[in-house]
């Protein structure tokens, strides 16, 4: 078996290689991420945190026509931006109730106390609920996503559900400070209802997105035992870290993002981040939007997913890769179909 396994990791030498090159980032899938030569006092892994950050600024100065300067100026000093009220009252009230009537396909994910409800939407469904098209569309959140990912491109949008009950399981992994992966990738929430600090809101260790030189000792230590790291998460490169942690980086105290609804919030999510830990049970309902691309890209408009007929599906074609890899593998999905529902209704799984 030993054997086997060190025949197929030679023969996949050159695939390993290329991935260098991209956003993968598990050390797990990854042996040369992993190899004590390659990697001997985090150099490889620091080499390529650089090269992205260098190369997410060259991007983010090309795109800062998408964005006003004063959320950019947010953006590159903390690592995200929190602008309240974001659209008009009436126009707020529309959307609210065009989302929380709608009864839509959902996909759940259940992680110890939390399920995390997805719906993603595609074209069809913006065509159907005009209010939230023109958000969704809209140059506030696509700019700011796309600013903050370094790269303009199509995001994926989901109307995005957190079901917690803290008596319901253990801990929800996402409530552990982490960082999502080694390079600039942003996240949305648009929230639709009030966020109270029992919720479990969103936190954020501002400045923790910029590479200083501890943060990169840290990193340096973290890629040498990452590989056979217990945590799951850690091991495929997205790091976790404890509040002693941060400390010693020299980092703040998070920003604990307890919010009114109409209040959009925009991370780079390869700073410290996490899911505040739920007092009661709760429903956070909100406008999701992700985007990641390859840290390495030269350019900032290279996506398929900005052709005719492929725009606004990126997360449709997500959901189909992982119902194949699914039944590839004979594995459960890990966010399976649950049936059509209110964005708001109680948890099906």
């Amino acid at each position: 078996m030993a054997q086997n396994a060190r025949l197929i990791q030679t023969v996949l030498t050159p695939v390993y290689a290329t991935a260098l090159l991209t956003g993968a980032k598990s050390f797990r899938w990854n042996p040369l991420l992993a190899s004590p030569r390659l990697n001997r006092g985090g150099r490889l892994h620091a080499w390529r945190i650089r090269l992205a950050e260098r190369m997410a600024s060259r991007r983010k100065a090309a795109l800062s026509r998408l964005v006003d300067s004063a959320h950019a100026d947010q953006i590159d000093r903390d690592g995200f931006a929190m602008i309240a009220n974001a659209l008009p009252a009436a126009a707020f009230a529309r959307l609210s109730e065009e989302v929380e009537t709608a009864r839509l396909p959902a996909r759940e994910m259940k992680q110890g106390d939390t399920v995390t409800r997805f719906i993603t939407l595609t074209p069809e469904i913006l065509d159907g609920l005009p209010g939230l098209a023109g958000f969704v569309r809209g140059r506030l959140f696509q700019g700011l996503l796309r600013y903050t990912a370094s790269l303009n491109h199509d995001p994926l949008v989901t109307l995005h559900t957190v079901l917690t009950d803290p008596e319901a399981g253990q801990p929800d992994p996402q409530t552990m400070f982490h960082s999502d992966t080694f390079h600039a990738t942003a996240k949305a929430w648009f929230f639709l209802r009030d966020v109270a600090v029992e919720d479990g809101p969103f936190c954020y260790v501002p400045g923790s997105h910029r590479i200083t030189s501890a943060r990169e000792e840290w990193e340096r230590a973290a890629s040498q035992a990452a590989a056979a790291h217990a945590n799951p998460h850690h091991a495929a490169g997205s790091f976790r870290a404890e509040a002693t942690d941060l400390d010693a980086m020299g980092y703040p105290a998070p920003e604990v993002f307890a919010v009114k609804a109409n209040t959009l919030v925009v991370a780079d999510t390869h700073g410290f981040h996490a899911r505040g830990i739920s007092h009661r049970p709760s429903t956070r309902l909100a406008i999701y939007g992700s985007l990641r691309g390859n840290p390495f890209a030269p350019v900032t408009w290279a996506d398929p997913f900005r052709l005719p007929g492929l725009a606004g599906r990126r997360g449709q074609a997500l959901d189909l890769l992982r119902a194949a890899a699914a039944r590839a593998t004979g594995r459960s999905e890990g966010q399976p179909l649950v049936g059509t529902v209110r964005p708001g209704d109680p948890a099906i799984r």
